[in-house]
């Protein structure tokens, strides 16, 4: 019963949390190519998205440092990758979070392109500007994309920072092969610990995601965020267009907690990090990571709800930062 329960659960929060581009919406595009004004030129245009895309070039404007933008081939689809910092620094790989697109790091890029080379992917199954022109149907497929992209970057070795949905990824992409990951830092990482608990906040997110509606938003938003003012408006536009367009893939119905013995395996030196206000997470999942990761930091950031790295931006930079260069030694709580 309990199993039957958790996967029930786990199928409704897909509704919003895990909600991806379908496969079939975004194939056979070739006739819709187009550019818009002061993108990178080789950036696929999907007619119906098109305020979408533009909506994401007005968020860029909050990166406030130069950057790059690539579009490389896979067997799956073209992914897009947002490219800053140093050309001789070590590499950095950015996982955003479910719908978020990778323009949600404008308030943390400055502060990692400082010492890294910061390569943000854009997921290849939701908006974004990848673009999957092939069947995806499994986490390994989706791995298989990563390393693709990494392989084509020629990143050796690199650092990885996924936030919610994202961290998750980083940790099957760490599994797939660990010798290539230097680092792993996790900010609220969703369904990697503990399955998500089902509560009010919940089930306000999911009653938006069947019907969403620019009027609900901010009630949607103040379930994830400590400080809904805070967040920069043009990025508000675009998650909005973002979560109208989302729609859910079969392949994310692997998004399930890690076995003892994956987590166990992991030698990687990890951080994990969530929010005092955090509905994906709570102290049970950094326990189980505690109990079961090789020497994993841990930390509670204060006035912090899910959006964390957007929340509390600064403390975030700061302990990633410190993370990644291993002089941090982290307690419980932060």
């Amino acid at each position: 019963m309990t199993t039957i329960f958790k996967h029930t659960t786990l199928l409704l929060l897909l509704v919003y949390f895990c909600a991806c581009g379908s496969d079939t919406n975004k194939t056979n595009d070739a006739a819709l190519q187009d550019s818009i004004p002061g993108s990178d030129s080789t950036a696929l245009i999907r007619g119906e998205n098109l305020g979408y895309l533009q909506s994401y070039d007005r968020a860029m404007e909050l990166w406030k440092i130069p950057f790059t933008e690539r579009d490389l081939k896979t067997s799956f689809g073209t992914a897009h990758v947002i490219i800053s910092g140093p050309a001789d620094a070590a590499p950095l790989v950015l996982l955003h979070g479910m719908n978020a697109s990778s323009t949600m790091w404008y308030p943390n890029v400055k502060a990692f392109a400082e010492r890294y080379r910061v390569y943000a992917i854009d997921f290849l199954l939701e908006p974004g500007k990848s673009l999957c022109q092939a069947e995806v149907s499994s986490t390994d497929e989706i791995v298989k994309w990563y390393y693709e992209i990494f392989d084509q970057l020629q990143l050796e070795k690199f650092g990885i920072v996924g936030a919610s949905r994202g961290g998750w990824l980083a940790v099957n992409i760490a599994l797939h092969q660990q010798s290539r990951i230097s680092r792993i830092a996790l900010l609220s990482p969703a369904q990697t610990f503990t399955w998500i608990k089902p509560r009010k906040r919940i089930l306000t997110n999911i009653v938006y995601s069947l019907n969403p509606k620019r009027r609900k938003l901010r009630n949607v938003l103040e379930t994830m965020t400590f400080n809904v003012d805070n967040i920069r408006q043009a990025y508000i536009n675009q998650y909005y267009i973002a979560t109208t367009n989302a729609k859910v893939s079969k392949c994310m119905l692997q998004m399930t907690p890690f076995s003892d013995d994956q987590l166990a395996s992991l030698k990687v030196p990890v951080l994990v990090l969530i929010g005092d206000n955090d509905i994906i997470n709570n102290e049970n999942g950094l326990e189980r990571a505690k109990k079961l990761i090789p020497g994993v930091e841990t930390g509670v950031v204060k006035n912090a709800g899910h959006f964390l790295s957007i929340d509390q931006s600064e403390v975030v930079d700061k302990l990633v930062m410190d993370f990644l260069s291993g002089s941090s030694r982290l307690s419980a709580k932060k």
